[in-house]
């Protein structure tokens, strides 16, 4: 967006210089074409006098003396013709004369036609520093009813296109310096505008990645954004205080309903003995299996709660490394289980940014869900591989009964539990555990179906 709108503010910017030098730079060039033709028109009426007063051979030589000095010293060329326009006197290069005798000339006799008729230039074309290289004047010798016959003249446009090739360096320098000093205030004012913005931007974004402490410390900008920030910021403030306090109470009741919790099953298992056979004896069972259950509870709540208030201390580490190790300390129990395990993956490193021992701690939860879900003779494979945009990916994957697709979504949420598999021992928090572990790590947890049947688990953390 500061591209975007420095973009839209340079071209703004660049329009408007266009708009005040070009007019300048043009109206420029109309003064000096006036102002050289004023300079000449002044002389050719001079030469009109002299060659009206050119009674004789005397007057006519001082003529030819003085338009040859003015040619000379201008490097023009003068022609003066009588009314029929046949030629009196001339001066001039042959080239500088081309221009008014020569073939093409027509612009030079439409002029001496009209000076023939009593008129004089006044008007010539728009000097520019690419040209023209002349321009052409006449005027009449003689007034109206008495011309006798008129004066052109051939002037070079060097001197005036060369003071316009300068005014209009200026004028462009001047304008780029202008723009120069407006696009580093541009730039000022678009970093005075987007410094809040990006700022806000980035605590929004640690916000939403669970980082509850995330705020806009930007104190620049319009009012409204100063406003802005200081709203936002107590809006995280209260959003933070409100989550912190419902995790340090669930963190809390479960801590204190350990130890009740741990009694209760200490005088159940001490009554135990006095209990006699029968249905008493059964119900007793029943009452120790629940509490027990209850226990399992309180603990995956009491690990919930301290993964998600606990400070994202990402570190990196070797995926492949830990799972072997947990799939080294899973062996026996899957064994027991009467399950086979398969794994695959790297032999050498699997670098990742992630929570510490993030990938063992998604892989026991995965893991356990297998011991439980998989029947006997059933195959559970483990593969870790590094992907293509560079995440270490995880992936656990059973050939279980799975979960109908319309229920895969529900698996990471809490206390979640497929309807068939509602009597079986745990306390559905598991893959919601390992869930907020992939997200507080920066990466991803996704659970799908496994073909041709099945559940698979795959965890991708971000590289380091």
């Amino acid at each position: 967006m500061r591209r975007r709108l420095l973009a839209v503010l340079m071209v703004l910017m660049g329009a408007a210089a266009l708009l005040l030098c070009v007019p300048l730079a043009d109206a420029y060039a109309r003064g000096r074409t006036e102002h050289l033709l004023l300079q000449r028109r002044s002389e050719a009426v001079r030469f009109a006098d002299l060659a009206d007063r050119a009674g004789t051979e005397a007057d006519r030589a001082e003529l030819s003396a003085e338009i040859g000095r003015y040619a000379e010293l201008y490097g023009a060329a003068v022609v003066v013709v009588d009314p029929s326009g046949a030629t009196v006197a001339r001066a001039g290069s042959a080239t500088a004369r081309t221009a008014l005798t020569g073939p093409g000339a027509a612009s030079a006799a439409e002029a001496r036609d009209r000076a023939l008729t009593g008129r004089s230039t006044d008007r010539l074309p728009t000097v520019r520093p690419w040209g023209p290289a002349r321009v052409l004047l006449a005027e009449p010798v003689g007034r109206d009813e008495r011309v006798s016959g008129a004066v052109l003249l051939a002037v070079p446009t060097d001197a005036a296109r060369r003071d316009v090739a300068v005014r209009w360096s200026l004028i462009a320098a001047g304008a780029a310096a202008a723009f120069a000093a407006a696009a580093l205030v541009a730039a000022g004012i678009t970093r005075w505008l987007m410094r809040p913005l990006l700022d806000l931007d980035r605590a929004v974004e640690g916000l939403a990645a669970g980082s509850l402490g995330a705020r806009a410390a930007s104190d620049t900008g319009p009012p409204e954004l100063r406003r802005l920030r200081r709203h936002f910021n107590a809006m995280a403030q209260a959003l933070a205080e409100s989550i912190g306090r419902q995790r340090d109470f669930v963190a809390d009741a479960s801590h204190q309903l350990r130890n009740p919790l741990a009694t209760l099953v200490l005088q159940l298992e001490n009554v135990e003995p006095h209990v006699a056979a029968g249905p008493g004896r059964a119900e007793h069972a029943r009452a120790l299996e629940e509490t027990e259950r209850l226990e399992e509870l309180l603990d995956g709540l009491l690990a919930l709660a301290r993964v998600e208030s606990a400070a994202p201390g990402l570190c990196e580490q070797d995926v492949a490394s830990a799972v072997r190790e947990r799939v080294g300390a899973w062996l026996p129990v899957l064994r027991a289980a009467g399950l086979e395990l398969v794994v695959c993956g790297p032999p050498g490193e699997l670098a990742a940014r992630a929570l510490p021992d993030a990938a063992g701690r998604v892989l026991d939860a995965a893991l356990d869900n297998a011991v439980k879900f998989v029947p006997r003779g059933g195959r559970v494979e483990v593969c870790a591989r590094r992907d293509a945009d560079g995440s270490a990916v995880v992936r656990v994957a059973d050939d279980g009964p799975g979960v109908p697709e319309e229920q895969l979504e529900l698996l990471p949420r809490r206390f979640a539990r497929a309807p068939a598999h509602q009597n079986v021992p745990g306390s559905g928090l598991g893959l919601a555990i390992a869930d907020e572990i992939a997200r507080a790590s920066g990466g991803r947890l996704g659970v799908g179906g496994n073909l041709p049947r099945g559940l698979a688990v795959e965890l991708r953390l971000p590289p380091p």
